[in-house]
């Protein structure tokens, strides 16, 4: 049997009438469960991990060092926010890049991101006055794009790579990666900012970039062959992974909890600040600390993900962290510290799960040749509400109380659960992997 093939993968093709829970089962068997030690004998993956270390470390070291170097060149809060939101911007071409890692080979395109990514980040060192702000917000907007593209690829050479057994696992380490590295490359691009200059986190970023592509050279990975686009115009071609979301009974669902839950969170990240003056009374920097709890409990999610959703199931996983999502919110609310303090630590736990169960379930559920489109699709899905979320609580912030808006957040998170609680497998079958 072909190893693209829908059966022998165990990946549904999304009609009513396929047996909608085969992934959580397999997941769920503990003869078929993976490990992060099964991961790590791979040494594809093992240099996948270096091309995500190095990758990230760059991502995570220049996007916030960016917003303050701006904030330094103008000593505007509104410019300095505006990097934010020319990073996020790309979310809006996510079904663009979520093509050109289903209709290219995936590594070759992981290759050329990571390059084009190193120049188009090289141009920042032109930029020597507040008159050309025009370009650092064009870099921003151009090195976002190739995050997504890196995300949508990414994904799917994972599904290339590994069988179902073991996409938990190589998912969760991933997550303990980006997780950790977020805590720590703000922290050295705003020292290199203070003590060398942007240049220096500049050409920091581009070389991590290029390492990462060095390294992709050397990975060898069994691309499953992608299907052209046939007789599907462009338009339907584009939305093909939203129309493969929308069509899928329990992907559907698991969208929409995750749209509304990460989607609310959106509300959170205004609200923190004003739980940190107001809740607890501290000062501002204090932030800092629950920042640095939640990652650290991120990076412990990440690693124990494979292990809870071998126990409980995918679709229990993520039911299981949006309630911990909505408990962690709620907790800001409190004027406490260890309560604040617990709060921060489930809620890095919590989204590492969910993340990690969702991708997981995505990738199983997804044939080959949709794995890049259903990717863009569902950062598109999560990241716009956010923004719109956190759009809406900036301007509410002023006239509605801190603990009003948390109190929103909490119950948003529980009530997009609601789509995967009422949700019932219609039947059980178990499917053979035949992939090693």
């Amino acid at each position: 049997m072909s190893r693209r093939g829908a059966a022998a993968r165990g990946t549904r093709t999304g009609h009513d009438d396929d047996p909608v829970t085969e992934a959580e089962l397999r997941v769920k068997d503990p003869d078929a469960r993976g490990t992060n030690t099964d991961v790590l004998r791979v040494p594809a993956f093992r240099r996948l991990c270096m091309v995500w270390v190095f990758s990230n470390f760059g991502d995570s070291a220049l996007f916030l060092t960016a917003a303050i170097w701006v904030k330094q060149l103008t000593g505007s809060d509104a410019a300095a926010g505006l990097v934010f939101v020319a990073l996020g911007l790309p979310a809006l071409l996510a079904p663009l890049t979520g093509q050109l890692a289903d209709r290219f080979p995936r590594r070759r395109v992981l290759v050329l991101n990571n390059l084009c990514a190193a120049v188009v980040v090289l141009a920042l060192l032109t930029v020597r006055t507040a008159d050309q702000l025009w370009l650092v917000y064009m870099v921003i907007f151009l090195y976002g794009t190739t995050a997504y593209v890196t995300a949508a690829a990414q994904s799917g050479l994972l599904r290339d790579l590994f069988a179902d057994r073991l996409l938990p696992p190589a998912n969760g380490l991933l997550s303990s990666i980006d997780q950790g590295l977020r805590i720590v490359s703000p922290l050295v691009g705003a020292a290199l900012l203070a003590l060398a200059g942007m240049r220096s986190v500049v050409l920091l970023t581009a070389a991590c970039f290029m390492v990462a592509a060095l390294v992709l050279l050397t990975l060898h990975v069994s691309e499953m062959p992608r299907a052209g686009r046939g007789a599907e115009s462009f338009w339907q071609s584009t939305t093909a992974g939203f129309r493969f979301l929308a069509g899928h009974r329990l992907l559907s669902r698991a969208m929409i909890t995750l749209g509304v839950a990460v989607g609310a969170t959106g509300i959170f990240n205004v609200t923190i600040f004003a739980t940190v003056e107001q809740g607890l009374g501290m000062p501002p920097e204090f932030l800092s600390v629950l920042v640095g709890t939640q990652g650290v409990l991120s990076v412990v999610g990440g690693v124990t993900a494979a292990t809870v959703m071998a126990r409980i199931g995918l679709r229990r996983s993520i039911l299981l962290s949006v309630a911990l999502l909505a408990v962690a919110v709620l907790a800001a609310a409190v004027p406490s510290l260890p309560v604040v303090l617990t709060g921060a630590g489930l809620m890095g736990g919590g989204v590492s799960w969910l993340i990690v169960a969702f991708v997981t379930l995505r990738q199983q559920e997804t044939p080959a040749s949709l794995q890049g489109r259903t990717s863009a699709a569902a950062s598109m899905l999560i990241n716009v509400p956010q923004v719109v979320a956190n759009t809406i609580a900036a301007a509410l912030i002023g006239v509605v109380d801190f603990r009003v808006l948390i109190l929103v957040t909490g119950v948003l998170c529980l009530a997009g659960a609601l789509p995967l609680l009422r949700y019932r497998a219609e039947r059980l079958v178990p499917a053979r992997d035949m992939r090693a």
